[in-house]
């Protein structure tokens, strides 16, 4: 079974995608990381993420970035990522990647933000999961928070802002909602009722 996770950022898909690759026993795969590990080895070697042809080597470098490295997660990395991943180069040197590891029995999930329309299109199913920008922000606000990153929420609201205007604005695989998805909204949801919600999408099919 293929199950395809996308969305904005900060819209709750990572958590959910884990705890439905765990009920499942699926495998999981968190494709923004490695845009987001692209982003973190042009910076470590002071590169700028805006510039394509270095961009497509440093996807060729992909593996080597731990997709556990805590900086993954750091706000200028995922700001990084969002640049990278505008780039058509870079995302076709990481699309065999992705297809590889959900090729794998008894299946996968993935999440990103096109995983259904470009990355897998005859995923099993699909899932769209949302929230309002507000709620995002402050998901992600308290989690930079919880990290000891110094930083406001105006600042994490208009950094969610321009990073969904990024995403959606790219030429080359813009984030949307395939037209066979299922829309999830996660706004008023904790994650064990996203969970639930989920689950009787998967379960339906």
């Amino acid at each position: 079974m293929i199950i395809a996770v996308d969305g904005p950022v900060a819209a709750g898909k990572g958590t959910l995608a884990r705890r439905i690759a765990a009920k499942y026993g699926l495998e999981y795969l968190d494709t923004g990381a490695l845009y987001r590990a692209v982003g973190l080895y042009m910076l470590r070697n002071d590169q700028s993420p805006s510039d394509d042809a270095l961009a497509v080597k440093a996807a060729r470098h992909v593996s080597e970035i731990s997709l556990d490295d805590p900086d993954l997660r750091r706000e200028k990395t995922g700001n990084a990522a969002s640049v990278v991943a505008a780039n058509q180069g870079v995302r076709s040197a990481l699309l065999d990647y992705q297809r590889n590891v959900a090729k794998r029995k008894p299946g996968a999930v993935l999440d990103g933000r096109d995983i259904g329309t470009v990355v897998y299109p005859d995923a099993d199913v699909k899932l769209f999961i949302t929230a309002s920008a507000t709620t995002r922000a402050q998901r992600r606000f308290e989690e930079l928070k919880a990290k000891g990153e110094d930083i406001s929420f105006e600042a994490v609201l208009k950094d969610l802002q321009d990073r969904d205007a990024r995403d959606q604005g790219r030429s080359s695989a813009p984030l949307t909602q395939a037209a066979d998805a299922h829309l999830l909204d996660t706004t008023k949801l904790d994650i064990e009722a996203a969970l639930e919600a989920a689950c009787r999408i998967i379960d339906g099919k």
